[in-house]
Formats: C-alpha cells, sequence, structure tokens
C-alpha cells in the first residue's frame, strides 16, 4: 500500500510569491471543481488573474489558509 504523502506545513511555503493551482492542490487535499466552488462560496481566497488562462494564489494567502484549516481540525478534534 502506498504511504500517504504527508502535505506541507506553511513554513516550507515560500515567503511570498504565487502558487498555481496544481501546487494549491498539493497542499489542500480537494480536487479542482471542489477548489473553484470554494473560491466562488468565500471558503479560499480568490486568485489573480496572471494572464486571460492563467491564474495563481499569493503564497501569504495558501499559509493563511492552511493555517485556518489546522486550527479548525484541531478545535473540532477537541470536541
Amino acid at each position: 500500500m502506498p504511504k500517504k504523502e504527508q502535505a506541507p506545513e506553511p513554513s516550507t511555503l515560500p515567503a511570498t510569491g504565487y502558487l498555481r493551482l496544481p501546487e494549491v492542490l498539493k497542499l489542500i487535499p480537494v480536487g479542482r471543481t471542489t477548489w473553484w466552488n470554494g473560491v466562488r462560496a468565500g471558503r479560499y481566497p480568490p486568485g489573480i488573474k496572471l494572464s486571460p488562462r492563467t491564474t495563481a494564489w499569493s503564497a501569504e494567502a495558501i499559509r493563511a489558509l492552511i493555517t485556518e484549516l489546522n486550527d479548525n481540525a484541531s478545535t473540532q478534534a477537541e470536541r
């Protein structure tokens, strides 16, 4: 059985810069459609259009999202 890959901690992300969707989805374990639905619903940060067909997310926004998701998961685990 393959070993489950552990998502990198927010500290391993670059301090600044942009992440494309495949990089984001390696960090946030959801599918493409779920991600885009979450962006539209406000659950995930909006992307930044780099060109008409290219969207990226700031490393800072993704780091904040990972921290928020980890905090929510630990809060629910305590219940």
